[in-house]
């Protein structure tokens, strides 16, 4: 769906509030990238009406967030986030406002948000409000704060993070005033939870300038409050000489590894909170990198790895070396690869007990990791027949 055809999906709902007699305004990101032409996602909603309000309006809502504003309304089997205009005051530990109060006015709403790129509305009918000139700001591709930098900061800390991950995502520059006010308020950022920092670094290293967004990140003094990054500025600024928009955001992260090379990669990882599932898979990956240093893939190396992560090992160890990625071809190998699982041996424990006529046991994992070896090595046929004639020629049977 394109751009105009996802705000026009959501006009009704703009519609709806405007007949009740409020306000409504599309706002934030979505004004932002469609005035770039980039791909939207969802849309948020910004409206005078109160959120009890916003439920007469509607038949079917859900409170998702209803203590600040924000009701869920179900319209055609959509979901539309629809928020109170509001204003923040008394922000907790740099992070939390301990205030909301809801106000009636768009301009007051939008004087909360964090850059001027994203405090821009939008009408039903494609009129931009732009009380802070985030068009200028776009036009100079510039990521300047609303107001005064050091208070934005001051109020939620991660807003640091997400400059750099629109440096990264955008390709823009910090206004001179933004960029002073990040080795000012660097310190501020220890009050953020690390599981905030892990959601911009990620979107930070999937950006097309991730070594622009990393530049703020070293300039602005940012790295001392990261997980295992304090001190680290040297290796910091070498991953900056190599052309990371190459990679993908998870390939970013096991390039990262590389450099850091940390003792164990997955508490450096865990240090990030990630998921279980992504720590073991990078640390799994950076394994195979490192394997692959001493001896090149082989078939059973990369029946062994996998595709996924030969394919991420390969992309990391080529821009370390200096050369061409070997992705196809790798990809060719492993699509030439007689099986690509142990699942897809023609046979299994079953088979090996009667032929042996013996009772399951440690034995029977050595046979079959050995058969699994030599139908990648194609060494044997992928039948039941030919597996068990080569088990009979050497004398396994």
């Amino acid at each position: 769906m394109n751009n105009q055809s996802i705000f026009e999906q959501a006009a009704p709902i703009l519609e709806q509030l405007e007949k009740a007699g409020f306000d409504a305004y599309y706002v934030g990101g979505a004004v932002r990238d469609f005035l770039l032409n980039r791909p939207i996602g969802d849309v948020d909603i910004a409206t005078s009406a109160l959120p009890e309000e916003v439920k007469s309006v509607f038949p079917k809502t859900v409170d998702v967030g209803i203590e600040h504003g924000t009701v869920l309304v179900i319209w055609r089997g959509d979901g539309y986030e629809i928020t109170t205009f509001r204003t923040e005051s008394d922000y907790k530990d740099f992070r939390r406002p301990e205030k909301v109060a809801f106000v009636r006015t768009l301009e007051e709403d939008l004087k909360r948000r964090d850059f001027t790129i994203n405090a821009m509305a939008m009408d039903r009918h494609g009129a931009i409000i732009d009380p802070f000139d985030g068009k200028t700001a776009l036009q100079l591709r510039q990521i300047q704060t609303v107001g005064e930098a050091r208070e934005r900061f001051s109020e939620d800390a991660l807003r640091m993070m997400r400059a750099a991950r629109f440096v990264s995502q955008l390709g823009f520059q910090l206004h001179p005033k933004t960029e002073e006010a990040l080795s000012r308020c660097a310190h501020l950022l220890q009050h953020i939870a690390v599981e905030r920092k892990l959601m911009e670094m990620d979107k930070l290293l999937a950006g097309k300038e991730v070594t622009a967004g990393l530049r703020v990140l070293v300039n602005g003094g940012l790295l001392a409050y990261l997980p295992g990054l304090t001190g680290k500025e040297q290796l910091i600024d070498q991953m900056l000489s190599y052309d990371l928009s190459r990679l993908t955001a998870r390939q970013n992260w096991l390039f990262l590894l590389v450099l850091l090379a940390p003792d164990q990669p997955g508490d450096w990882l865990k240090e990030w909170r990630m998921p279980a599932k992504k720590i073991k898979y990078l640390a799994g990956t950076y394994e195979w990198f490192l394997k692959v240093q001493e001896v090149d893939w082989s078939a059973f190396s990369l029946y062994e790895a996998g595709i996924e992560r030969a394919a991420d090992a390969e992309a990391v160890s080529a821009l370390y070396a200096g050369r061409p990625p070997r992705a196809e071809e790798l990809k060719r190998q492993h699509e030439a690869l007689p099986i690509k699982n142990r699942k897809e041996l023609a046979i299994t424990g079953k088979e090996l007990k009667e032929w042996k006529h013996e009772t399951g046991g440690p034995w029977m994992k050595q046979y079959l990791e050995m058969i699994e070896r030599a139908v990648v090595q194609k060494k044997v046929e992928n039948r039941k027949d030919k597996i068990k004639e080569w088990l009979e020629a050497c004398n396994l049977l």
